[in-house]
Formats: structure tokens, C-alpha cells, sequence
């Protein structure tokens, strides 16, 4: 009889070993994400100093417990900091294990060295986060897979293509075309293009710098097509409206943007308002507050995603299996 109450503790003790928690700025999400997951999200602090310092805390007990952390990385630097303080508060609070998650991963862009005496911000953040105390990450659609490399503990790498692609379907373009707003973007375009059997045309561009389109050249025919540009990031939308408006003067019949991360930076809003686009798609990874609304824009939560892919992990299943085109997640 005492064997078989040690036994069911044990059982009750597993059901609650998961806990998820938030950043400030990722709370919207990963109150979802919990939601999805079927705990409520895990309570913790933020005590902001009168000289701007802060320290973060947890209100509960994660002693021995699976720590899961929700935070994207976009600017300002303090939510990078912020999640790092997480990740050592779980560590220093005996944690049995601390997942970053971070649904957007910033600095992603500075992967390589474009030029002498640079940094590379995304290593850098990788050496970070592992020395503070990760034991895993995951995240959705790097700005260069490559990034992957840099850490010496799991990455789960998610595509946000298991969103994104349901919700076209559901849109039931008839002379759908998929399309790349830069050379970088051709594989990504490429994917959908042969998941969805349709063609695929390439954008070509030359930067005069950083953030600024010189010239701007297509490479195939969309006379006719209903054209989705993919990308990863919408930051200042220069790129995209201006691959947009390209599309509309060689005879697209329409033309959409979708990208995974609304950075939507200086006066990024207003150009889309202005741009041609009949629906701009995007996740939840990076917030939309009210400065950053626009009627075109149409949000696709990654949050059944993430939940999904922690369960798979906590049960040692596989989550490769989620990533084939037409894979059923709900949104």
C-alpha cells in the first residue's frame, strides 16, 4: 500500500514539473503559450531601480522543476538583459533544466563578418545565453540557419511555414505565385513554391546601405499571378514594398507580404498603409501594440506552436515531425 502512494506521487509530481514564465515584453505570448499548454503561467518579478537598474525574481518555488522562459530579443537590448537575469535567477534557484524560449532571436542579422573590425552579434548572444545557464533553446525562422552552429546544447529551430501555410491554402488564390523580395530569400520562396505547386519569382536588389534599396531587378513573370512575397523580418518594409510595387508594375494581378517577424520600425506602418498590398501576414513574436496597427496587417499566433513543441519536448518526442508542409497546428 505504501509502495503504491510512493508510486502515485511520483505520477502527480511529473504532471507538475513543467513551468513556464515571461519576460515583460513577451508576456502577451506566453500567456498563450501556457494556455495552450494547460498550466497557468508562472508568476515572477520585475523591480525596476530609480536609476534605471532592474532585477528580475520568481514568486514561486522551481526547485527541481523544468523552466521554460519566453522572451524575444528585439530592442531594445534591456529585454535581452532581461531574459539573461531570468535565466540566472532559474539557475541560481536550483532549476532542473532552463529552456530559452525566444520566438524571435535577436541580433540574428549579425551573423558573419561583412566587413574588417566588426562584430558578430549573434555569436556573441549565443555565448551569452549559454553561460548563463540554458540548456536549450528554441526558436522561429533565424535570419540565417547557420546561427544553429553557435550553441553547443539543443536548438529546436522552428519554421513558421506550419502557420503560414494552412492559412494559404484557406485563401484559395487562383493564380497563386510565390515570390522572394532578395536573392537571400530564394530558398524560403522555393519551399512554399513546391509545397503549394506553383512557380516562384526572385526579386533582385542592390543595397547604396544599410536599410536603404538602390536598385531594384525581377527575375520571373507574374503577368496575371496573385504573388505572396515571404520573407523572415519586415523591418523598416522598404524591401518588401518596394518588391511589392515591382510585382504590380510587371503585371501581377495582386500581391501580398508575409513575413514571421513585424519589427515594423520608423516609418515602416505608413509604408505599408501606402504600399499595394492587400494583406500584410505575420505572427506574434514580436508585440503590435497601437502605434504599430494597420488594417492590412493580419496576425497568425505561433502560440499552439510553441506549446505543442515544449510538450514534445518534456515527452522526448519528435518535433522534426511538426515541419512538413501542410502539417495541421492549430491556430
Amino acid at each position: 500500500m505504501r509502495r503504491f502512494k510512493e508510486s502515485n506521487f511520483i505520477i502527480m509530481a511529473k504532471k507538475h514539473l513543467v513551468s513556464i514564465f515571461s519576460g515583460q515584453k513577451s508576456r502577451y505570448l506566453a500567456e498563450k503559450i501556457a494556455e495552450n499548454y494547460g498550466i497557468p503561467l508562472g508568476e515572477s518579478d520585475v523591480i525596476i531601480f530609480s536609476d534605471g537598474e532592474f532585477q528580475t525574481s520568481y514568486e514561486e518555488n522551481i526547485r527541481g522543476r523544468d523552466v521554460f522562459i519566453v522572451q524575444s530579443t528585439m530592442p531594445p537590448a534591456e529585454n535581452l538583459l532581461e531574459l539573461l537575469m531570468m535565466i540566472d535567477a532559474a539557475k541560481r534557484a536550483s532549476a532542473r533544466k532552463i529552456t530559452a524560449v525566444i520566438p524571435y532571436f535577436g541580433y540574428a542579422r549579425q551573423d558573419r563578418k561583412d566587413k574588417p573590425r566588426v562584430s558578430i552579434g549573434s555569436k556573441m548572444v549565443a555565448n551569452l545565453l549559454i553561460s548563463t545557464g540554458i540548456t536549450r533553446l528554441i526558436t522561429i525562422d533565424l535570419h540565417a540557419d547557420q546561427i544553429q552552429g553557435f550553441f553547443d546544447i539543443p536548438v529546436d529551430h522552428l519554421y513558421a511555414s506550419v502557420i503560414f501555410y494552412p492559412y494559404l491554402k484557406k485563401l484559395k488564390l487562383p493564380n497563386l505565385m510565390m515570390a522572394s523580395p532578395d536573392t537571400g530569400g530564394t530558398r524560403r520562396a522555393a519551399s512554399y513554391a513546391k509545397a503549394l505547386e506553383t512557380g516562384f519569382a526572385i526579386c533582385y536588389k542592390q543595397r547604396s546601405k544599410p536599410n536603404e534599396i538602390g536598385q531594384m531587378q525581377l527575375v520571373g513573370d507574374v503577368t496575371g499571378k496573385d504573388v505572396v512575397l515571404v520573407d523572415d523580418i519586415i523591418d523598416t518594409a522598404g524591401t518588401i514594398v518596394k518588391a511589392g510595387e515591382l510585382l504590380m508594375e510587371k503585371g501581377a494581378n495582386s500581391v501580398r507580404a508575409m513575413a514571421t517577424h513585424p519589427l515594423l520600425t520608423g516609418s515602416a506602418i505608413q509604408k505599408l498603409k501606402d504600399s499595394p498590398f492587400e494583406e500584410v501576414i505575420v505572427t506574434d513574436t514580436v508585440p503590435l501594440g497601437s502605434e504599430k496597427y494597420c488594417d492590412k496587417i493580419k496576425v497568425l499566433s505561433t502560440a499552439p506552436l510553441l506549446a505543442e513543441v515544449i510538450k514534445r519536448v518534456e515527452n522526448y518526442k519528435s518535433i522534426s515531425s511538426l515541419f512538413n508542409m501542410g502539417s495541421k497546428t492549430k491556430q
